[in-house]
């Protein structure tokens, strides 16, 4: 067993806000309307919400680069957006956020990618969506790319987060991975099986427990609390590392925690931290961007993965998209974050 002391936290932490790192990807804005219902519409068997507040939050992609400043990262972001009063909106959040947004790329024929979340006191009743999932053209994916090349030059790491609307695709990660591993930076993908990429040779891989047996071709069929008596989940596993062959593998298990890949040996599974789950939204998120932000900090990948793992138990006790500050962080790690290996 291993754990993560305070003063290394704090080591990291300092380290992190020192970083630079890009994220690309499907952006996103999250609305929320709050409200409670007290009764039954009489048009049709659906709860009437009373209108409470509303709020506005970086969603997507922007989730990730809004966990990254949390933390003190300095970040660039990279997307696009339509000619919209959301664009307005998420362009405001970002500032505010500290999040640079020169890397928008702004289309007139693309809805800026909106979630709205109905939620009745801390229960989400209904979600509405409004998006364009077509691929974007080449024009428009060299666009990015010219907007990503100055990033590069004084960032650690890129954050790929893919969320299926179109942004990710075969030429733009082929042509980022090339830039990656030909300036020594950092790539993190969070991948959509969906889109069925070539994610061979990536630095980390973060899918959850159903993209990653999707991910394989695999049926999920039977499910251990235990993860190294999951037959099934190590058989994912092991097919995913070897066939991608990224340097790390991190599938993210919910209240079963993390399984770590990582060449050279066994994995490691990492305990859940988090005690109380209001929502989910964003885990993934802030999942990648931790990882990334304590690898480029310094830390080992089992650092990396406790610290990640904090961070998502502090953000799953919140509702809505979430973020971690360094205080929670600390406070978090009053607790140990135990490994175990295979």
């Amino acid at each position: 067993m291993a754990t993560l002391p305070l003063n290394r936290v704090e080591s990291l932490l300092q380290a992190a806000a020192k970083s630079h790192i890009v994220v690309v990807g499907d952006v996103m804005l999250d609305q929320f309307i709050w409200g409670r219902v007290t009764r039954i519409s009489p048009e049709a068997p659906v709860p009437v919400v009373e209108f409470e507040r509303e709020s506005f939050m970086p969603g997507g992609a922007a989730n990730v680069a809004r966990n990254l400043t949390a933390l003190g990262s300095r970040t660039d972001l990279v997307g696009v957006v339509g000619r919209d009063s959301a664009r307005t909106q998420l362009r405001r959040l970002l500032l505010k956020h500290r999040i640079g947004c020169h890397g928008l790329v702004t289309l007139k024929d693309r809805p800026t990618i909106t979630k709205t979340r109905i939620v009745a006191g801390q229960q989400q009743i209904a979600r509405l969506d409004r998006e364009a999932r077509g691929e974007l053209d080449s024009e428009v994916a060299t666009a990015l790319l010219k907007q990503i090349q100055p990033c590069l030059r004084t960032a650690s790491a890129v954050i790929v987060g893919d969320y299926g609307k179109g942004v990710v695709t075969q030429p733009l990660l082929d042509a980022l991975s090339q830039q990656c591993r030909t300036e020594g930076k950092w790539l993190s993908v969070d991948p959509k099986p969906v889109h069925h990429l070539n994610l061979r040779g990536l630095s980390l891989i973060t899918p959850n427990r159903k993209e990653a047996f999707e991910l394989a071709g695999l049926t999920d069929t039977t499910r251990n609390s235990n993860p190294f008596k999951d037959r099934q989940l190590l058989r994912v596993g092991d097919k995913l590392f070897t066939e991608l062959s990224p340097a790390l593998l991190l599938i993210t298990l919910g209240e079963s925690g993390m399984l770590l890949y990582h060449r050279g040996g066994q994995p490691f599974h990492i305990d859940t931290v988090a005690r109380e789950v209001f929502d989910v939204s964003g885990a993934g998120d802030t999942v990648i961007a931790t990882f990334t932000l304590a690898i480029v900090a310094g830390a080992s990948p089992l650092e990396a993965a406790i610290f990640s793992n904090h961070a998502a138990g502090v953000v799953v006790g919140k509702v809505g998209t979430a973020t971690v500050t360094p205080e929670e962080l600390r406070i978090s790690f009053g607790a140990s974050g135990v490994i175990k290996s295979l």
